[in-house]
């Protein structure tokens, strides 16, 4: 029986570079002295015999340089914590992995900082962090009541850690975060001193006087106003005035300003016309990690100005939701279209479910070492002796590629039949429109968001073609890089684990009775290519 907190430990480490100790259930305490883990990452062979030894430890991950993760533990059922206040230190809209705890709050994942900054307590009330020399227990661990620390969904490990927010950053500075703790088992919950940051001392008063001109910026502070802010902080110094420098800060904030809001405009604009239909400026916010209020603020100038130039229009009765006209409407021509599906075949016969129609889009969403490549060229050899097939590899070169279709024990001229072709993006230019086009796989290293709009121009590509595209995704999730937006375009959207293959989605069932979606199937890869069911179709509790 697979341990599930064993996989999630080796997971860490292996993975995300995580120094992971084992801890006693229900007690959050280590099994051992782990001081050293606070430098190095335990191998795997010290991993899997501390839980072969203790199966039912809890996963810590240590914090810290080591792991190059700092924790934000907030606790909403403490006494004294306030929402609202919490929010302008941490707004709602951070896109950053969390978990949710036991007790109803939740840990934030982020970059660690630099200097050393350890672990404090109730930094305001409900808040913790660790950091240098602490710890956290982290999912599939149980507390002692046996509920668990869970991933919230869509904010795993699959996204990236954000840096801390920088009123964040600057409350932990002044509040003395950046101190050299001990490293005793305790240092996962205790409190440490402060030690107040002086401001606009000599050697620092040049940055921190455009950090102010900055931030009254941000504000909407006219000039003038801001100008002699400043000049009466260097007044306080005991120096005379310097309009030069003054105005040197000045230009260079509102300079910032203005950068800042042509490259969010940019990137607003770049995911709308990645994007269709309807949608709300909070998806914006999620997509495009606009983390500060400011940012916020900006976004909501943008989106007016974009309806105002008739790119966007507003949508409905919700504050927030606005739609993407489509000034085009392509004719369907069902007068001279085939209501005959395409004779194509799938491994593990996924085709006794589903019919195949032209301009179809099959997706193919696998956890990593989990099969994809494996099924996407069983695909094909399934195919290539009824139509013409083009395979784009982004990962393999000919070397490879040549001995994974040796393992097919067929003469290799036979794969003559296949186009095979290398690209890494920008599909819809090379795509055949008229044929089978197998594209494995999809890269794409951030801005997930914009997987739907690139599946789109796929689709708009193809005439009576078909693509069958392969895609990353996490493990324990359905949908691969994009979530629900990578769902709109495909007819039918696989998800794949090791030994396991699911249907997410298929909207042409061969038996109107029968409705596939939700139904799994087990299988083993024999001779290292062919797909074998060890098991018959089910359909998921989930």
């Amino acid at each position: 029986m697979k341990n599930e907190l064993l996989a999630a430990a080796l997971n860490y480490a292996e993975k995300h570079k995580f120094s992971v100790i084992p801890l006693k259930p229900g007690e959050k305490v280590p099994y051992f002295s782990w001081e050293p883990f606070q430098s190095r990452i335990a191998s795997r062979a010290e991993i899997t015999s501390w839980w072969s030894n203790t199966p039912q430890a809890n996963v810590g991950i240590v914090t810290g340089k080591v792991s190059n993760l700092f924790v934000v533990d907030l606790d909403k059922y403490a006494e004294g914590y306030d929402e609202e206040k919490t929010s302008e230190y941490i707004p709602d809209s951070i896109i950053t992995p969390a978990v949710n705890t036991p007790r109803g709050g939740q840990h934030l994942y982020f970059v660690n900082p630099e200097g050393d900054i350890t672990i404090k307590a109730r930094i305001l009330p409900g808040i913790d962090y660790r950091g240098q020399g602490g710890y956290v227990v982290a999912p599939p661990s149980v507390n002692g009541t046996g509920k668990p620390y869970a991933w919230i969904d869509g904010m795993g490990l699959e996204i990236p850690l954000s840096h801390l927010p920088d009123a964040l950053s600057n409350l932990i500075s002044f509040k003395g975060g950046i101190i050299r703790g001990g490293n005793s088992p305790s240092r996962q919950m205790s409190s440490l001193s402060s030690n107040v940051v002086n401001y606009f001392e000599s050697g620092r008063r040049d940055e921190d006087l455009f950090s102010t001109a900055n931030a009254l910026t941000k504000g909407g502070m006219p000039r003038d106003m801001i100008e002699q802010v400043l000049e009466r902080l260097i007044v306080s110094w005991g120096e005379e005035n310097d309009p030069k420098w003054v105005r040197a800060k000045v230009e260079s904030a509102f300079k910032r300003a203005e950068r800042r809001e042509r490259n969010l405009t940019a990137e607003v604009k770049e995911w709308i016309l990645s994007s269709s239909g309807v949608f709300l400026s909070s998806d914006v916010v999620k997509c495009l990690h606009l983390s500060s209020r400011d940012e916020q603020k900006h976004l909501s100038t943008v989106l007016r100005r974009l309806v105002t130039e008739g790119l966007i229009e507003k949508h409905g009765e919700r504050n927030g939701c606005f739609r993407i006209p489509e000034d085009r409407a392509d004719e369907i021509d069902i007068w001279s279209a085939s209501v005959k599906p395409l004779p194509v075949r799938y491994p593990l016969g996924i085709e006794q479910f589903v019919n195949t129609f032209s301009k179809n889009i099959i997706v193919v969403a696998g956890s990593p070492d989990a099969g994809k490549t494996a099924f996407l060229l069983n695909f094909a050899f399934l195919n290539m002796y009824k139509h013409k097939v083009h395979y784009f590899s982004s990962e393999m070169g000919a070397e490879e590629l040549r001995q994974r279709l040796l393992k097919f024990g067929v003469d290799i001229n036979e794969w003559k039949r296949v186009t095979w072709k290398e690209r890494a993006s920008n599909f819809a230019d090379v795509i055949e429109p008229e044929a089978v086009n197998i594209i494995d796989f999809l890269e794409i290293h951030d801005e997930f968001y914009k997987v739907g709009g690139i599946i789109k121009t796929i689709f708009d590509r193809l005439t009576t073609g078909i693509a069958v595209i392969g895609l990353q995704k996490p493990s324990g999730r359905d949908e691969g890089l994009g979530g629900q937006r990578g769902l709109e375009k495909p007819r039918l959207y696989l998800s794949m684990e090791p030994g396991r293959l699911k249907i997410v989605k298929a909207k042409n069932w061969i038996n109107d009775q029968i409705n596939p979606n939700g139904h799994f199937i087990e299988w083993k890869l024999g001779g290292g290519c062919n797909f074998k069911a060890t098991g018959p179709w089910k359909k998921d509790a989930v």
